[in-house]
């Protein structure tokens, strides 16, 4: 195992998470659904660009993930669940435990462990009131 050091370690991280993110039986047909095929590269580089920002301060990424997170569930029925990010956080670790350790290999969990947390309190607090008084 080696540290995570440049753009393509990160790059072989996202593509590698993603690949078990897309035949997950739970998180597989809510990506899928939402990023057509031919998209899913753009995606995959759009995500390299995320982490190399979160990782290694390289001002790449353009865009709002909390928007996208809000309007996925929506489109979903407001059915985004926590346990939805824990798989997500699972395959994540597990990938990145797979591949790599050391500091950034850390910190990538930990940002990823605030970002669930994040990202779902996001949906929550945009949720129409009935959907959250059930």
């Amino acid at each position: 195992m080696k540290p995570i050091e440049n753009r393509k370690d990160i790059n072989v991280l996202v593509n590698a998470f993603y690949a078990k993110i897309r035949k997950d039986e739970v998180l597989g047909p809510i990506f899928n659904g939402h990023i057509e095929e031919e998209r899913w590269p753009e995606h995959l580089e759009k995500l390299t660009d995320f982490w190399e920002t979160n990782l290694f301060g390289v001002i790449k990424f353009k865009g709002n993930p909390t928007l996208k997170h809000i309007n996925v569930d929506k489109d979903l029925h407001h059915s985004v669940e926590q346990k939805h990010f824990g798989i997500w956080l699972q395959l994540w670790f597990e990938t990145i435990n797979e591949l790599y350790e050391g500091e950034l290999a850390d910190k990538a969990k930990e940002s990823a462990r605030r970002m669930a947390h994040f990202q779902f309190m996001a949906i929550w607090n945009r949720r129409p009131k009935a959907v959250k008084e059930g």
